[in-house]
């Protein structure tokens, strides 16, 4: 099977590994994914990233004129995609750029100019109802109707599409896995000592940006209700505009000297920390509102520091907010969002029951590793593949 995947993405290696493994899981699978030339990532002004081709075999990585280098919906290939097309003659094209880009509606178009006959997808992440004006409203259209399967993030996501008309074939399955190579139970008895951690001390952690969607202004009050006497500190790792309020709360209310701050650190470092973690708290909070159909503000997509943490054997908390009640399922805790009482109960709940705290870690593990890594995903992605190129 021949299979071209398309996104700004992959511009990230780290990225790449889901694909990198699904061109080896059998031996006529032939993965190309096409990235723009030059992109600049968050629209970080004077940081533009220049991929380069690799060619692994089976795997390949091929860079792509492209127009727009700081915006999903707007990006476009050059005419290279065109002889790219020819020469490798795709059973399926996959675009992860979401319902409306323009770059799907190009493959699209595309695939029928060329005669391909390939199966048309697109992966996306929105989960919030919305509404369209003419002209975006019929670019969606088209893309929709030319759909042979789609892949959401989120379940939220999958239910949206079907509000929008789409009938197709729809998995829910994030776009990147955890690499269990890194992410992986292991001790950090020198980190610990670095950071002043006792061995008697419950750490309850906390990985992403410091912003009050998150939720921690929730985790500060669930902490103010623990009981004194209970060794415990709050890990955080991260940034954000939220910090200095953070602070403030938790000096309020004389836990101060209970928190352990840690600006970010490099991907493949986080595991270190969240292995010093007891658990790991995700309170995400939904911050959207309706205005006549459409819904502005944001919850949670996925959550992906649940998986790195569940790899890593570490009990994770999380509220109900977007996904993560889907993500975590039996494998943890999860608490309605914004009740920090209810936080404060279940993080008691792994303090004072060791062997509950045990099994919790472990179930997360064991769904991470079925489920949630790259291997289990490529898998998952081949499987909906093959459904599609048989219908």
């Amino acid at each position: 099977m021949k299979i071209l995947v398309a996104s700004h993405t992959y511009t990230v290696d780290l990225n790449c590994e889901k694909l990198r493994i699904l061109s080896q899981l059998e031996a006529d699978i032939e993965v190309t994914v096409v990235v723009p030339k030059r992109w600049r990532p968050g629209g970080v002004q004077n940081r533009i990233i220049e991929t380069q081709y690799r060619d692994e075999g089976n795997f390949r990585i091929v860079p792509v004129s492209n127009f727009s280098q700081n915006h999903q919906g707007l990006l476009t290939f050059g005419a290279d995609l065109v002889s790219l097309l020819q020469q490798f003659c795709p059973q399926v094209i996959q675009v992860e750029q979401a319902s409306r880009s323009l770059a799907y509606a190009q493959t699209i178009t595309l695939n029928k100019l060329l005669g391909l006959k390939a199966k048309n997808l697109f992966f996306t992440w929105w989960n919030l109802p919305y509404e369209l004006k003419f002209p975006v409203s019929l670019l969606e259209k088209y893309n929709l109707q030319n759909s042979h399967g789609v892949i959401s993030g989120n379940q939220d996501g999958a239910q949206i599409l079907r509000q929008r008309g789409y009938q197709g074939s729809i998995k829910v399955m994030p776009q990147l896995g955890v690499d269990e190579n890194i992410f992986r139970p292991q001790p950090q008895p020198d980190l610990a000592k670095k950071l002043g951690i006792q061995s008697d001390e419950f750490i309850i952690g906390f990985v992403g940006r410091f912003v009050k969607e998150k939720g921690l202004l929730t985790l500060i009050s669930a902490l103010t209700l623990l009981p004194k006497d209970k060794p415990w500190k709050l890990l955080l790792l991260g940034r954000g505009s939220l910090q200095s309020e953070l602070m403030s709360k938790a000096a309020e209310n004389n836990i101060q000297d209970r928190i352990i701050l840690v600006e970010s650190v490099a991907h493949d470092e986080v595991a270190k920390y969240i292995n010093l973690m007891n658990t790991l708290v995700l309170p995400s909070e939904t911050t959207y509102k309706f205005k006549t159909l459409t819904a502005i503000g944001w919850k949670e997509q996925f959550g992906h520091v649940l998986i790195e943490a569940m790899a890593c054997q570490v009990p994770v908390i999380g509220s109900d907010s977007g996904e993560i009640p889907h993500v975590i399922g039996n494998a943890g805790l999860v608490f309605p969002e914004g009740n920090f009482q209810a936080l404060a109960n279940c993080i008691l709940q792994l303090i004072e029951k060791p062997d509950f705290a045990e099994h919790v870690g472990a179930m997360g593990y064991q769904k991470a590793i079925a489920q949630y890594t790259n291997k289990a995903l490529a898998k998952q992605q081949l499987e909906f593949y093959k459904e599609l190129v048989k219908s």
